[in-house]
Protein backbone atom coordinates (compact mmCIF):
# COMPACT_ATOMS: atom_id res chain seq x y z
CA UNK A 1 0.00 0.00 0.00
CA UNK A 2 0.88 3.68 -1.05
CA UNK A 3 2.61 5.87 1.99
CA UNK A 4 3.22 9.37 2.02
CA UNK A 5 7.13 8.68 1.25
CA UNK A 6 7.39 5.16 -0.12
CA UNK A 7 10.13 5.25 -2.81
CA UNK A 8 10.05 2.30 -5.69
CA UNK A 9 12.07 1.88 -8.99
CA UNK A 10 11.45 0.41 -12.22
CA UNK A 11 10.19 -2.92 -10.86
CA UNK A 12 8.38 -1.96 -8.05
CA UNK A 13 5.14 -0.18 -6.84
CA UNK A 14 4.87 2.66 -8.87
CA UNK A 15 7.67 2.54 -11.10
CA UNK A 16 6.75 -0.81 -12.04
CA UNK A 17 3.73 0.73 -14.00
CA UNK A 18 6.29 2.76 -15.71
CA UNK A 19 7.20 -0.73 -17.43
CA UNK A 20 4.01 -1.88 -17.48
CA UNK A 21 3.39 1.07 -20.09
CA UNK A 22 5.85 0.34 -22.08
CA UNK A 23 5.52 -3.26 -22.29
CA UNK A 24 2.41 -1.78 -23.71
CA UNK A 25 4.20 0.59 -26.31
CA UNK A 26 6.41 -2.29 -27.43
CA UNK A 27 3.19 -4.60 -28.31
CA UNK A 28 1.74 -1.62 -29.80
CA UNK A 29 5.27 -0.98 -32.02
CA UNK A 30 5.30 -4.99 -33.39
CA UNK A 31 1.51 -4.68 -34.39
CA UNK A 32 2.09 -2.78 -37.14
CA UNK A 33 -0.98 -0.71 -36.60
CA UNK A 34 1.04 2.61 -37.63
CA UNK A 35 -0.57 4.63 -34.90
CA UNK A 36 3.20 4.42 -33.00
CA UNK A 37 6.49 3.78 -33.50
CA UNK A 38 8.38 3.41 -29.79
CA UNK A 39 11.69 1.02 -31.12
CA UNK A 40 13.05 1.73 -27.84
CA UNK A 41 10.33 0.26 -25.57
CA UNK A 42 10.93 -3.34 -25.75
CA UNK A 43 15.05 -3.44 -25.31
CA UNK A 44 14.27 -1.58 -21.85
CA UNK A 45 11.48 -3.36 -20.72
CA UNK A 46 14.04 -6.38 -20.91
CA UNK A 47 17.06 -4.59 -19.14
CA UNK A 48 14.50 -3.83 -16.27
CA UNK A 49 13.91 -7.96 -15.95
CA UNK A 50 10.41 -8.64 -14.19
CA UNK A 51 9.77 -11.52 -15.21
CA UNK A 52 6.47 -10.43 -15.49
CA UNK A 53 6.77 -8.13 -18.24
CA UNK A 54 9.60 -9.90 -20.12
CA UNK A 55 7.06 -13.20 -20.37
CA UNK A 56 4.53 -11.01 -21.94
CA UNK A 57 6.67 -9.89 -24.80
CA UNK A 58 7.94 -13.24 -25.41
CA UNK A 59 4.33 -14.75 -25.89
CA UNK A 60 3.81 -16.16 -22.46
CA UNK A 61 -0.24 -15.33 -20.86
CA UNK A 62 0.33 -14.67 -17.67
CA UNK A 63 -1.43 -17.59 -15.20
CA UNK A 64 -3.28 -14.34 -13.68
CA UNK A 65 -4.40 -13.48 -16.69
CA UNK A 66 -5.69 -16.36 -19.16
CA UNK A 67 -7.90 -14.27 -21.29
CA UNK A 68 -4.68 -11.49 -21.63
CA UNK A 69 -5.02 -10.19 -25.18
CA UNK A 70 -1.63 -8.86 -26.65
CA UNK A 71 -3.22 -6.62 -29.40
CA UNK A 72 -6.22 -4.88 -27.65
CA UNK A 73 -3.49 -3.75 -24.85
CA UNK A 74 -1.15 -2.41 -27.28
CA UNK A 75 -4.16 -0.58 -28.86
CA UNK A 76 -5.04 0.65 -25.92
CA UNK A 77 -1.67 2.21 -25.67
CA UNK A 78 -1.21 3.23 -28.67
CA UNK A 79 -4.37 5.23 -28.68
CA UNK A 80 -3.07 7.22 -25.75
CA UNK A 81 0.48 7.30 -26.41
CA UNK A 82 -0.76 9.25 -30.10
CA UNK A 83 -3.00 11.60 -27.97
CA UNK A 84 0.75 12.72 -26.37
CA UNK A 85 2.66 12.20 -29.70
CA UNK A 86 0.49 14.38 -31.27
CA UNK A 87 0.06 17.21 -28.44
CA UNK A 88 3.81 17.99 -28.38
CA UNK A 89 3.81 18.26 -32.11
CA UNK A 90 1.78 20.21 -32.46
CA UNK A 91 3.00 21.79 -29.58
CA UNK A 92 6.33 22.53 -31.29
CA UNK A 93 4.48 23.45 -34.42
CA UNK A 94 2.80 26.09 -32.80
CA UNK A 95 6.49 27.90 -31.91
CA UNK A 96 6.48 26.10 -28.33
CA UNK A 97 10.38 25.06 -27.74
CA UNK A 98 10.24 23.95 -24.53
CA UNK A 99 8.65 20.79 -23.01
CA UNK A 100 8.81 19.29 -19.76
CA UNK A 101 7.55 15.66 -19.33
CA UNK A 102 6.32 14.88 -15.95
CA UNK A 103 7.08 11.15 -14.08
CA UNK A 104 8.75 10.76 -17.08
CA UNK A 105 9.66 7.19 -16.32
CA UNK A 106 10.78 4.89 -19.63
CA UNK A 107 8.95 7.54 -22.13
CA UNK A 108 11.23 7.59 -25.06
CA UNK A 109 9.87 10.90 -26.78
CA UNK A 110 13.14 12.88 -26.48
CA UNK A 111 14.18 10.15 -28.88
CA UNK A 112 11.99 9.06 -31.02
CA UNK A 113 9.92 12.27 -31.93
CA UNK A 114 10.82 14.69 -34.89
CA UNK A 115 11.85 18.08 -32.67
CA UNK A 116 12.65 21.54 -34.13
CA UNK A 117 16.85 21.40 -33.55
CA UNK A 118 16.01 24.43 -30.84
CA UNK A 119 13.89 22.50 -28.59
CA UNK A 120 14.67 21.65 -24.85
CA UNK A 121 13.21 18.24 -23.80
CA UNK A 122 13.20 18.30 -19.53
CA UNK A 123 12.50 14.78 -18.10
CA UNK A 124 11.57 15.47 -14.09
CA UNK A 125 11.05 11.67 -12.38
CA UNK A 126 13.17 10.37 -8.93
CA UNK A 127 17.20 10.11 -9.96
CA UNK A 128 17.65 6.11 -9.62
CA UNK A 129 14.85 5.75 -12.70
CA UNK A 130 16.26 9.04 -14.94
CA UNK A 131 20.03 7.05 -14.39
CA UNK A 132 18.40 3.94 -15.51
CA UNK A 133 16.95 4.83 -18.52
CA UNK A 134 19.65 7.16 -19.23
CA UNK A 135 22.49 4.69 -19.23
CA UNK A 136 20.65 1.86 -21.29
CA UNK A 137 19.75 4.03 -23.99
CA UNK A 138 23.62 5.15 -24.17
CA UNK A 139 24.00 1.41 -24.01
CA UNK A 140 21.96 0.90 -27.01
CA UNK A 141 23.62 3.86 -28.56
CA UNK A 142 20.21 5.90 -29.09
CA UNK A 143 20.95 9.42 -28.97
CA UNK A 144 18.25 12.33 -27.94
CA UNK A 145 16.75 14.17 -31.42
CA UNK A 146 16.13 17.56 -28.79
CA UNK A 147 18.58 18.95 -25.86
CA UNK A 148 17.16 16.43 -23.46
CA UNK A 149 18.20 18.00 -19.99
CA UNK A 150 17.11 15.62 -17.07
CA UNK A 151 15.79 16.67 -13.53
CA UNK A 152 16.20 13.95 -11.23
CA UNK A 153 13.80 14.99 -8.59
CA UNK A 154 10.72 13.51 -6.49
CA UNK A 155 7.38 15.39 -7.62
CA UNK A 156 7.07 15.63 -3.95
CA UNK A 157 9.65 17.59 -3.33
CA UNK A 158 10.16 21.15 -4.72
CA UNK A 159 11.13 20.20 -8.19
CA UNK A 160 9.60 23.55 -9.51
CA UNK A 161 13.37 24.72 -8.16
CA UNK A 162 15.12 21.45 -9.51
CA UNK A 163 13.30 22.50 -13.12
CA UNK A 164 14.85 25.90 -12.88
CA UNK A 165 17.91 24.72 -11.88
CA UNK A 166 18.05 22.90 -15.16
CA UNK A 167 17.79 25.61 -17.13
CA UNK A 168 13.59 26.44 -17.47
CA UNK A 169 12.66 29.38 -18.26
CA UNK A 170 9.52 30.13 -16.89
CA UNK A 171 8.83 33.58 -19.32
CA UNK A 172 9.01 31.33 -22.13
CA UNK A 173 5.75 28.93 -23.38
CA UNK A 174 5.66 25.42 -22.00
CA UNK A 175 4.25 22.05 -23.18
CA UNK A 176 3.83 20.25 -20.33
CA UNK A 177 2.59 16.60 -20.06
CA UNK A 178 1.49 14.75 -17.05
CA UNK A 179 0.57 11.27 -18.68
CA UNK A 180 -0.46 8.15 -16.92
CA UNK A 181 0.20 10.31 -13.23
CA UNK A 182 -2.40 12.02 -11.73
CA UNK A 183 -4.31 8.66 -10.50
CA UNK A 184 -0.97 7.98 -8.24
CA UNK A 185 -1.17 11.34 -6.79
CA UNK A 186 -3.83 12.28 -3.60
CA UNK A 187 -6.08 14.80 -4.51
CA UNK A 188 -4.27 17.60 -2.33
CA UNK A 189 -0.80 16.80 -4.47
CA UNK A 190 -2.93 16.99 -7.66
CA UNK A 191 -4.15 20.34 -7.13
CA UNK A 192 -0.57 21.15 -6.02
CA UNK A 193 0.82 19.74 -9.51
CA UNK A 194 -1.47 21.80 -11.40
CA UNK A 195 -0.52 25.11 -8.94
CA UNK A 196 3.25 24.49 -9.84
CA UNK A 197 2.62 24.04 -13.66
CA UNK A 198 0.50 27.29 -13.77
CA UNK A 199 3.40 29.61 -12.00
CA UNK A 200 5.38 28.46 -13.95
CA UNK A 201 4.08 28.93 -17.17
CA UNK A 202 3.85 31.99 -19.29
CA UNK A 203 0.97 32.80 -21.59
CA UNK A 204 0.61 30.15 -24.44
CA UNK A 205 1.80 27.52 -22.72
CA UNK A 206 -0.38 24.45 -23.66
CA UNK A 207 -0.81 21.20 -21.14
CA UNK A 208 -1.77 17.56 -22.05
CA UNK A 209 -3.14 14.98 -18.91
CA UNK A 210 -5.27 11.92 -18.19
CA UNK A 211 -8.13 11.73 -15.79
CA UNK A 212 -10.36 8.95 -14.73
CA UNK A 213 -13.21 11.08 -14.06
CA UNK A 214 -14.92 8.51 -11.41
CA UNK A 215 -12.05 7.76 -9.18
CA UNK A 216 -14.46 5.60 -6.97
CA UNK A 217 -14.20 2.58 -9.86
CA UNK A 218 -11.48 1.69 -8.00
CA UNK A 219 -13.09 1.76 -4.71
CA UNK A 220 -16.63 0.81 -4.55
CA UNK A 221 -16.40 -2.96 -5.75
CA UNK A 222 -16.89 -2.04 -9.25
CA UNK A 223 -13.22 -3.33 -9.90
CA UNK A 224 -12.92 -5.82 -7.01
CA UNK A 225 -12.29 -9.11 -9.42
CA UNK A 226 -9.42 -6.87 -10.66
CA UNK A 227 -7.31 -6.07 -7.28
CA UNK A 228 -7.75 -10.08 -7.34
CA UNK A 229 -6.50 -10.78 -10.29
CA UNK A 230 -3.85 -8.02 -9.71
CA UNK A 231 -2.54 -8.46 -6.41
CA UNK A 232 0.06 -11.73 -7.13
CA UNK A 233 1.48 -10.03 -10.41
CA UNK A 234 3.94 -7.36 -10.86
CA UNK A 235 1.62 -4.23 -10.97
CA UNK A 236 -1.26 -4.04 -8.18
CA UNK A 237 -2.99 -1.38 -9.36
CA UNK A 238 -5.51 -0.71 -6.69
CA UNK A 239 -2.80 -0.70 -3.93
CA UNK A 240 -0.96 2.14 -6.32
CA UNK A 241 -4.05 4.48 -6.75
CA UNK A 242 -5.49 7.39 -4.36
CA UNK A 243 -9.62 7.02 -4.09
CA UNK A 244 -9.79 10.06 -2.26
CA UNK A 245 -12.36 13.05 -3.66
CA UNK A 246 -10.81 15.24 -5.82
CA UNK A 247 -11.22 18.32 -7.76
CA UNK A 248 -12.65 17.57 -11.48
CA UNK A 249 -9.44 18.42 -13.24
CA UNK A 250 -11.33 20.66 -16.41
CA UNK A 251 -12.80 22.63 -14.03
CA UNK A 252 -9.20 23.38 -12.13
CA UNK A 253 -7.37 24.30 -14.66
CA UNK A 254 -10.39 26.63 -16.15
CA UNK A 255 -10.19 28.55 -12.63
CA UNK A 256 -6.52 28.81 -12.46
CA UNK A 257 -6.93 29.92 -16.73
CA UNK A 258 -6.34 27.60 -18.91
CA UNK A 259 -9.00 26.44 -21.24
CA UNK A 260 -9.44 23.21 -23.19
CA UNK A 261 -10.91 20.37 -24.11
CA UNK A 262 -11.03 16.68 -23.44
CA UNK A 263 -11.77 13.56 -25.22
CA UNK A 264 -12.69 10.21 -23.42
CA UNK A 265 -10.91 6.99 -24.55
CA UNK A 266 -13.78 5.64 -26.63
CA UNK A 267 -13.99 8.51 -28.70
CA UNK A 268 -10.15 8.76 -28.79
CA UNK A 269 -10.38 5.18 -30.42
CA UNK A 270 -13.56 7.06 -32.88
CA UNK A 271 -10.51 9.29 -33.97
CA UNK A 272 -7.87 6.82 -34.68
CA UNK A 273 -10.64 5.10 -36.93
CA UNK A 274 -10.81 1.81 -34.12
CA UNK A 275 -13.76 0.70 -32.19
CA UNK A 276 -13.79 0.30 -28.32
CA UNK A 277 -14.19 -3.05 -27.36
CA UNK A 278 -17.62 -2.27 -25.83
CA UNK A 279 -17.79 -6.43 -25.56
CA UNK A 280 -14.93 -6.40 -22.83
CA UNK A 281 -16.39 -5.68 -19.43
CA UNK A 282 -13.13 -4.30 -18.17
CA UNK A 283 -12.98 -1.65 -20.79
CA UNK A 284 -16.40 -0.62 -20.33
CA UNK A 285 -15.28 0.31 -17.01
CA UNK A 286 -12.82 2.84 -17.80
CA UNK A 287 -14.12 4.16 -21.23
CA UNK A 288 -15.00 7.21 -19.87
CA UNK A 289 -11.00 8.21 -19.09
CA UNK A 290 -10.44 11.51 -20.04
CA UNK A 291 -7.39 12.60 -21.86
CA UNK A 292 -7.34 16.88 -21.69
CA UNK A 293 -5.38 19.29 -23.63
CA UNK A 294 -5.53 23.06 -22.81
CA UNK A 295 -3.83 25.92 -23.45
CA UNK A 296 -3.23 29.01 -21.02
CA UNK A 297 -4.84 32.07 -21.45
CA UNK A 298 -7.51 30.64 -24.21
Amino acid sequence: MRTDNDSWDLASSVGATATMVATSRALATRSGAALINDPFAEPLVRAVGLDFFTGILDGEVPDEFPDYDPQRSGEQMAVRTRFFDDFFLNAVRCGVRQVVILASGLDTRAYRLSWPADTVVYEVDLPDVIEFKSSTLADLGAEPGADRRVVPVDLRDDWPAALRAAGFRPEEPTAWSAEGLLVYLPSDAQDLLFDRITALSAPGSQVATDFVPDMAVFSDGRTEHLRERWKDSAVSIHDLVYTDERNHVPDYLQALGWVGAGRTAKELYAVNGLTYPADDDDMALFSDVTYLQARLGG
